[in-house]
């Protein structure tokens, strides 16, 4: 397994001065991140696509066939994402199991015309993490474990667990995490994110990318066992993801913490 912490400047100062140590960059699909997070680390990129938007075109064919040329990137990962308020009488907290289908029909268009492109072992799917706010608008069914796990195995692609996203989606449904995590495709990982998880007063919710808090650390150190003792699959990167560029990241992306998550991040992924 390799670690990969998302780019920023933070993070490559860090780096440059020999105060943090990893394998290699996660970025967006921003050419110029792209190309200054490789003067220093190999770098893969993370994909906006939205499985059930129909964006495939709008993020662009050919500029996702280039970072797979031109890049360390493994997968084609796509999440787990369509809006509400696509779906005629659809509401965010809906418990209407008859738009489970209308959902999965919707994300299925999606990702099988990435896998008639690239393969089913070559993209991975993501759980989303609820989030009511336009454009988002992830309605609470694509949340259940069932309903990722059903994607999964219909499409034969691999899984990427973005642990933060499984707190925060056991907070929604009221389960306890580590039975939510347990009940998702966990022998088809292939990456794995962690980060951490705080309350945010202006959204008036607890959302991700944050440093990690001891309870994120209790999770992300039970999430590795259960790899170290070949319970989940093993993926090929385990990245975090905190820090980023631009007025967004700016209050989330602080050396000290960088400084501090990154080589404790380190010697758990060399220890499993």
């Amino acid at each position: 397994m390799k670690l990969a912490v998302n780019y920023s400047p933070q993070a490559a100062q860090l780096l440059d001065d020999g105060r943090i140590e990893f394998d290699l960059y996660k970025s967006t699909d921003w050419p110029d991140m792209v190309e200054t997070a490789r003067q220093q680390r190999p770098v893969y990129v993370h994909f906006p696509l939205l499985a059930g938007r129909a964006n495939i075109g709008t993020v662009g064919w050919q500029r996702i066939v280039g970072f797979l040329d031109q890049t360390a990137t493994r997968y084609v990962n796509t999440h787990l994402a369509p809006c509400a308020a696509d779906f005629d009488g659809l509401t965010l907290d809906s418990r209407d199991s008859s738009y489970a289908d209308l959902l999965a029909d919707a994300m299925y268009r999606d990702i099988v015309l990435l896998v008639n492109r690239f393969g089913a072992d070559r993209v991975i799917l993501e759980l989303a993490c609820w989030d009511p706010d336009p454009p988002w608008q992830i309605p609470r069914l694509v949340l259940e474990p069932e309903l990722i796990t059903r994607m999964v195995e219909q499409t034969g692609c691999g899984f990427l667990l973005d642990v933060a996203h499984a707190r925060l989606n056991a907070m929604c449904l009221g389960m306890d995490e580590r039975e939510y995590l347990s009940r998702l495709p966990v022998n088809r990982i292939r990456e794995l994110h962690v980060t951490g998880v705080a309350y945010d007063a202006e959204k008036g919710r607890c959302r991700d990318h944050f440093a990690m808090s001891a309870d994120d650390w209790r999770l992300a150190e039970w999430a590795l066992a259960q790899i170290r003792r070949g319970q989940w699959a093993r993926p090929w990167a385990v990245a975090l993801e905190y820090g980023g560029t631009g007025p967004h990241f700016a209050y989330r992306s602080r050396a000290d913490v960088l400084a501090a998550d990154v080589p404790r991040l380190y010697d758990l992924v060399r220890a499993s």
